[in-house]
């Protein structure tokens, strides 16, 4: 059902909390007990998100913003104007709002599965771009989401910012970006951030801030379990645990028990150990190289990348010839 008024439509696919419980309980009987990443962002999450992209040490947010502003021009030409802009995973569309003046789109959807967040960081939008009409859908778009406004005439671009596609596993990465693909059909683009490999000691500090915002965010999500699935985890005796891994290319975050406990979820019961964790999210980091060459299992075809000087991280534009 969609909410209107001049500027703003909101559509409410109402991603569904029995889908969140069944996949819960599924992944806490793995013998790698985990939660997927997707359900930190209840609206206390995403707030606890946008403070850690502002810390110095998340170093991605930073270093992709002056990416942007620096080649805003040629990134510009590249998408053209006109376009139907979609980001999937918007949160608070702050980055986006280095694009909308210069490529001058023809409407914005921003997508994400926070309701009550992205209707309001929606109107925000809205409110101080008057002149663009704002079209915002709640739906887990990790998933295929049919686009409930679809203007014959403009090609579409997605937008997927912030190193996001590294949360998927490789294989889930391409699933996801042939989405994209379907999405944007024929003559459509994809600009996308992409984290690049570095050393262990700038990866772990930026997922180990001292404010102490990354182990809030970790564990924000049993406090949104215990509220949106009934559950009794005790979150005083869990511990926010992050590494880079350098075998597998990727930073991971851990949920570990502090002692040996139980935990009630929808009627089922779960024996923790101390010490055993929960895997709550991968952050993949990826060469330029490695990055093209899931994108083109996907089908798409690159067209441009841009680094900064240092190489910690890469934007990508991408078509569907």
């Amino acid at each position: 059902m969609a909410t209107q008024s001049t500027a703003f439509q909101f559509y409410d696919y109402h991603p569904a909390t029995t889908d969140m419980c069944e996949e819960v309980l599924s992944g806490l009987k793995q013998k790698q007990r985990y939660i997927p990443p997707k359900y930190f962002y209840d609206e206390k999450g995403s707030q606890l998100f946008d403070a850690i992209c502002k810390t110095q040490a998340y170093y991605p947010t930073q270093t992709e913003t002056r990416i942007i502003r620096d080649n805003i021009e040629e990134i510009a030409h590249r998408i053209g104007n006109g376009c139907l802009l979609v980001e999937p995973g918007s949160g608070n569309s702050q980055k986006v709002r280095q694009l909308l003046e210069a490529i001058q789109p023809h409407a914005y959807l921003p997508m994400d599965i926070s309701s009550s967040y992205l209707k309001k960081a929606a109107k925000k939008l809205a409110a101080e771009y008057d002149w663009l009409d704002v079209h915002a859908v709640c739906a887990d778009f990790t998933e295929a989401v049919d686009l409930p406004y679809k203007p014959k005439g403009p090609h579409r671009v997605a937008f997927f910012p912030g190193s996001s596609i590294g949360n998927f596993e490789p294989a889930e990465a391409t699933r996801f970006l042939s989405n994209i693909a379907e999405m944007v059909g024929v003559g459509g683009g994809l600009l996308i951030g992409v984290d690049m490999k570095k050393s262990p000691e700038k990866l772990n500090a930026a997922y180990n801030d001292e404010q102490n915002l990354t182990e809030s965010f970790n564990l924000n999500l049993l406090t949104r379990i215990n509220r949106d699935l009934n559950a009794d985890f005790n979150v005083d005796q869990f511990s926010h645990y992050a590494f880079y891994n350098i075998l597998a290319g990727r930073v991971e975050m851990h949920l570990v028990s502090d002692c040996k406990q139980e935990v009630n979820i929808a009627g089922q019961k779960f024996d923790f150990r101390a010490g055993e964790n929960i895997h709550t999210e991968n952050s993949y980091k990826y060469s330029i190289e490695e990055f093209q060459a899931i994108a083109t299992q996907a089908g798409f075809t690159s067209c441009n990348v841009w680094t900064d000087a240092d190489n910690l991280f890469s934007l990508h534009y991408f078509e569907i010839k």
